[in-house]
């Protein structure tokens, strides 16, 4: 039986939860390179937890260069199950202020320079992300964030901009066009990898600015950013302790990522080489071994 283990990725201005006491930093290698940073393993409530802070510790790591297919590869390593993404965004709508958080369900890709596949040599998989996010890991969330009453909304769709630099005035009236929630970085290609390691993800996007589709908010300024960031920072904090607790509870055995590779991988067998089927073992074992 599969023992569940959750992993949170930390997003800007979440590079660590410093209320964990009992820490052991580990520095894993990849074949696609090196995580972000550390990541730290823990143990809160009796259960075993992992966190990785996607920019580094110090936020040293640009979002083009984030190197996602390590990031996912290590937590798959780890034995980890489920990944919750904490992330910092902007608001493309007045109903959300900054403080709030929104439960991500779509997302609408944008970005441009990333590798988004471990599926990009020999061996290739088609995994469906018609429905991107974990339902149960979402009830999780929802549960988590009710418990400290913050501010929330439960489905919402992000669009992944490539960064770093922030939006014209155009593309964020574009977007709102499009009817969506928030805007950041870094959630794609992280979604779609999570789908092909086959580990449930959900999405937790804290709004630190309105876009700049804002009359009263033309210029997204760094610093103003930042202070909404710690604040946002120490609310997730609390979110975090939350979900630890809940979200064996939540865990749909019947959840479509599960075994989504069963049915994705197109190549035939007698063209997939050892040497790639030795480099897709951490994410791809289960279905590359048979």
């Amino acid at each position: 039986m599969t023992k569940n283990k959750l992993a949170i990725i930390g997003g800007s201005g979440l590079y660590d939860v410093e209320e964990f006491k009992k820490r052991e930093l580990l520095d894993i290698t990849t074949v696609w390179g090196k995580p972000s940073d550390k990541i730290l393993k823990t143990e809160y409530n009796a259960k075993e937890v992992y966190f990785l802070p996607r920019h580094g510790r110090g936020h040293f790591i640009s979002p083009s260069k984030i190197n996602f297919r390590a990031n996912i590869d290590a937590l798959k390593q780890l034995g980890v199950t489920d990944i919750v993404s904490v992330s910092a965004v902007g608001s493309l709508k007045e109903e959300l202020p900054p403080g709030k958080f929104v439960i991500i369900d779509q997302f609408i890709d944008r970005t441009f320079a990333r590798n988004k596949t471990f599926f990009d040599d020999e061996i290739v998989a088609h995994v469906s992300m018609a429905h991107p996010t974990s339902n149960g890991l979402m009830n999780a969330c929802e549960e988590a964030i009710k418990k400290d009453k913050i501010e929330y909304q439960r489905g919402g769709t992000y669009v992944v901009m490539e960064g770093p630099q922030f939006s014209t005035l155009a593309e964020s009236n574009l977007y709102r066009s499009w009817n969506a929630d928030v805007i950041g970085m870094t959630n794609m290609p992280e979604a779609k990898l999570a789908r092909e390691a086959e580990i449930r993800y959900a999405s937790v996007s804290m709004v630190t600015d309105f876009d700049c589709w804002h009359p009263d908010h033309k210029n997204v300024d760094v610093q103003q950013v930042v202070k909404v960031l710690l604040d946002n920072a120490a609310k997730a904090k609390n979110m975090i302790k939350n979900l630890i607790v809940n979200f064996e509870k939540h865990i749909d055995p019947k959840d479509p990522t599960n075994n989504c590779l069963d049915v994705a991988i197109i190549t035939a067998p007698e063209k997939r080489t050892k040497k790639t089927i030795e480099k897709l073992k951490v994410v791809a074992g289960r279905v590359l071994s048979k």
